[in-house]
Order: structure tokens, then C-alpha cells, then sequence
């Protein structure tokens, strides 16, 4: 079984306001005269603003990467998220018709992407984004998808010059966040 969280590059931009957030709130309270009275109100105030920003810019985004999880097993394929309120949605290997993969420049540079599964049915297409090591999982994904059709009896084994010949073992303690 395959068990991953987005990429941690999510959480990049929410780190970077969270070390402006604090700068500045240092910054403030050293600024404020150091023989001024009745200031420790203000410097209180201060902490307790840049507390609650730390939370909303930080906390926040860090709870929403931490709960998400996608799944992978030799049966299903498997989202999961929410913070307070927990959504999942599940595919089912032999349902799948298509795996595929996209990067831009950035996430090529991170090594990550978003990978998107299709299956028939109105809502037959999921795009899970910021999959560390996208190009792993989705050649994985597409073999155990392989290996679900054949076991079912619906496909034939297809030549893909890019995977290894079967049969070769799957070894999930191998991928990415194992």
C-alpha cells in the first residue's frame, strides 16, 4: 500500500509568511521605546495579532496538507481530506480506464506533479495535485491497474517501453512516502 500527502512545496509559501509574520512582529515590539510605560498592553497586543496570523497563514494550510492523504493499494484508489469535516472519494482499480501525468516547470524543478485517473461514469475524472515523485506513482499506478484487468480477465498486457517487462514484484516499501 501506498500512502502519500501532497508535496511538502504546498506548504513553501504559508512557511514564508509565517517568517514575514513573525519578523515583523519582532521588528514592532522592538521599535516600541524600551523605557515607555504601560507598554506591555501594546507588546501583548502585538503577540497576540501575529499569533492569530501565524495560525490563519500557517496553521491552517499545515492542518489541510497533514489531513489529505492519497492511497494506493492493489484494489482501490483512495482520497481522503478535511480538516473538522472528512470527504473521501475511492476508485476502484478495475474501473480505471486512463492514468496519466502532469508537470510544469516548478513542480519539475520539486519533483512533483498532478497526477489524473479517468474512469466511466459522470464523475469519472480525478486530479490529485502535488503528488511527490508523479512520475513513480503514475507507472506504478498504471501497472496495478494492468494487473487488475488481467486478473479480471478484461485486458491483455500492454507493451510500455517505459515500465519494466512483468513479471516483476511490486514493491511498495519502494515508493515515494513509504
Amino acid at each position: 500500500m501506498l500512502r502519500l500527502h501532497p508535496h511538502g512545496k504546498t506548504l513553501v509559501r504559508p512557511a514564508a509568511l509565517l517568517l514575514l509574520i513573525v519578523a515583523a512582529a519582532i521588528t514592532v515590539i522592538l521599535v516600541l521605546p524600551a523605557g515607555g510605560t504601560n507598554l506591555w498592553p501594546v507588546r501583548l497586543g502585538i503577540g497576540a495579532a501575529a499569533l492569530i496570523a501565524a495560525v490563519l497563514v500557517f496553521g491552517i494550510p499545515f492542518l489541510k496538507w497533514r489531513t489529505t492523504t492519497y492511497e494506493v493499494t492493489n484494489r482501490r484508489l483512495r482520497l481522503r481530506e478535511g480538516i473538522l469535516t472528512r470527504t473521501g472519494r475511492d476508485f476502484p482499480l478495475n474501473r480505471i480506464s486512463d492514468v496519466q501525468f502532469r508537470q510544469g516547470l516548478i513542480d519539475r524543478i520539486f519533483g512533483c506533479g498532478t497526477l489524473v485517473v479517468e474512469s466511466p461514469g459522470e464523475q469519472g475524472r480525478l486530479e490529485l495535485d502535488e503528488i511527490p515523485e508523479i512520475g513513480k506513482v503514475q507507472a506504478n499506478l498504471f501497472q496495478l491497474v494492468q494487473d487488475e484487468g488481467m486478473r479480471a480477465g478484461r485486458t491483455q498486457p500492454q507493451i510500455r517501453p517505459d515500465l519494466p517487462t512483468r513479471p516483476y514484484p511490486i514493491d511498495p516499501g519502494n515508493w515515494p512516502g513509504s
